[in-house]
């Protein structure tokens, strides 16, 4: 096949189809390459889109760079429903066929480590936002909605395998006002799911000064490790 080759993530063997609709970046459709006893899941995307320089050109660009996000959400999203999936990063593009089954090779060892961390895992996002407030006292300790992310976080990690706090970002927030206290990312058993998302749910219910966003169930990007290739 000719063009390059984009990569989505790395996986085990598995033996339930992709969804038939499926495409992934530049509207192509995903397709699995196995070299030894794993699973890279490829688009072929365009020389002209996605070589080096086309590529880096691109990835200034907001717009294209929104839409190949959401086309790789898409399908390492359609890859969690049947298998658990390694995500790589965005625009993991290599020149062929034999240079993806290279990239197996020099990182097999740490794919498979991180693949059986994984296993039958996934990541919660929690996002704490609080609500606009009267100005403290002179004196006064931290706001309740900080404390509150707090006591949050400690009940969550508790719940979790692991968890990673991620720096403060603008973001969706209930009003002008609304300050982000808490961006933090879960690694919950499948199994448990169902917990962690009650126990949100119900110290949520218990602190109406704030606002608390819950995402997922995604795959674990936030805990895939860090000996990727970029």
């Amino acid at each position: 096949m000719s063009g390059l080759r984009y990569v989505y993530a790395v996986c085990r063997p598995f033996g339930t189809p992709l969804q038939a609709q499926l495409t992934g970046v530049a509207g192509i459709p995903p397709h699995l390459l196995r070299h030894q006893d794993l699973v890279a899941v490829v688009s072929t995307v365009p020389a002209a889109d996605f070589g080096e320089e086309a590529l880096q050109t691109h990835l200034q660009d907001p717009v294209w760079l929104a839409a190949t996000a959401r086309a790789h959400q898409g399908v390492i999203d359609a890859l969690t429903t049947v298998t658990t999936p390694l995500p790589l990063r965005l625009a993991t593009v290599c020149e062929d066929d034999s240079l993806v089954r290279t990239m197996i090779e020099t990182h097999g060892d740490a794919f498979r480590h991180a693949l059986d961390r994984l296993e039958g895992r996934v990541e919660w996002g929690v996002k704490v936002y609080t609500e606009p407030a009267p100005a403290a006292e002179p004196g006064a300790g931290s706001a309740p909605g900080e404390a509150f992310a707090r006591s949050l976080h400690e009940r969550l990690a508790g719940r979790a395998e692991d968890c990673r706090v991620h720096a403060l970002q603008p973001g969706p927030a209930p009003g002008p006002a609304a300050r982000n206290v808490l961006d933090a990312a879960y690694l919950v058993p499948r199994a448990h799911s169902e917990e962690f998302v009650e126990l949100v749910d119900c110290m949520r219910a218990e602190e109406p000064g704030v606002r608390v966003e819950l995402t997922g169930p995604w795959a674990a990007y936030s805990f895939t490790g860090e000996e990727q290739p970029r």
